[in-house]
């Protein structure tokens, strides 16, 4: 599989009030909620709706992610074009990305092998979350 972007994080002051936008507007669906944090899809790439504070209160785009085969030869590849960062491991707290790298100016990019939610969570898969 070619490296896809499927993730898009935007940071808002009113979470709720962004994803309803995205609800009404474009028939995205939620697939779920991490603590005010809302994940929504239209079947194909999964859309992060995040707090402003997680991006020192500025709202926008926020970051990316790519669904990639190997993350490491990613990694690789992607610190031999001029990434300002290597790859970082990403928390394991219920979020999709497993690494995140920065390209030459900055930009934040997650990198996924299992990629992220395109469909809502069942019970099970939120007991399953929220457990770790």
């Amino acid at each position: 599989m070619a490296a896809k972007i499927r993730h898009i994080a935007i940071c808002a002051a009113d979470t709720n009030k962004l994803a309803e936008f995205y609800k009404k507007t474009f028939d995205m669906y939620e697939v779920a909620r991490l603590e005010s944090a809302v994940f929504l899809s239209d079947g194909y790439i999964n859309l992060a709706i995040l707090p402003a504070r997680a991006n020192d209160g500025r709202e926008g785009i926020f970051h990316f992610g790519f669904q990639v085969d190997d993350v490491q030869e990613i990694g690789r590849r992607a610190k031999e074009a001029g990434a300002s960062t290597g790859i970082a491991p990403r928390p394991r707290d219920g979020r999709y990305a497993e690494f995140r790298l920065h390209d030459p100016v900055g930009t934040p990019i997650d990198l996924a092998e299992a990629g992220w939610a395109t469909e809502p969570e069942t019970a099970e898969q939120m007991a399953a979350r929220k457990a770790q």
